[in-house]
């Protein structure tokens, strides 16, 4: 492999990300009682009051960071740059005007630039839960960001 891309490893222990706009917390939560067998093997974090009503109405421990609107989604975005967020899991509400729709967008793009997996909706969440991944490590390759950072300082 060349220089411009780099290796990185999704342990077989997820650290998973959970969450959901106002209108479709209780789907998330309803998701996350029928998963829970899969989920408690893993490391949850979510933003603020979907952590807390996940771990509330399932008993999974959640961590939780700051509401959406008060920088969750940020800080969400923030831990998937430092490697310890692998997966998330977003029930969005296409439907509704957010708030916080531009930390929303940013924490979207960072997760693409990372190449880590995200579901938007049950479907998806769905498909990627049951999927031989979830128990086993997986290797994907992302963008060498040091290379990429003296590249760029070159041309300046």
């Amino acid at each position: 492999m060349s220089d411009e891309k780099i290796t990185l490893t999704i342990g077989r222990q997820k650290n998973i990300a959970l969450i959901a706009h106002d209108s479709k917390k209780k789907e998330l939560i309803a998701w996350c009682e029928a998963n829970k067998e899969i989920l408690k093997k893993h490391f949850l974090c979510g933003t603020g009051t979907t952590a807390r009503m996940i771990t509330e109405a399932t008993g999974l421990p959640v961590r939780g960071y700051n509401s959406g609107p008060l920088g969750g989604d940020q800080q969400i975005g923030a831990k998937i740059v430092e490697g310890r967020v692998d997966f998330v899991v977003f029930f969005s509400d296409p439907l509704a005007a957010q708030p916080h729709d531009p930390d929303v967008k940013a924490l979207l793009r960072i997760a693409q630039v990372y190449d880590i997996p995200i579901a938007n909706n049950k479907a998806t969440a769905d498909f990627m839960i049951t999927s031989s991944y979830m128990d086993e490590e997986y290797y994907h390759d992302v963008v060498n960001f040091q290379r990429n950072i003296e590249q760029r300082a070159k041309t300046l």
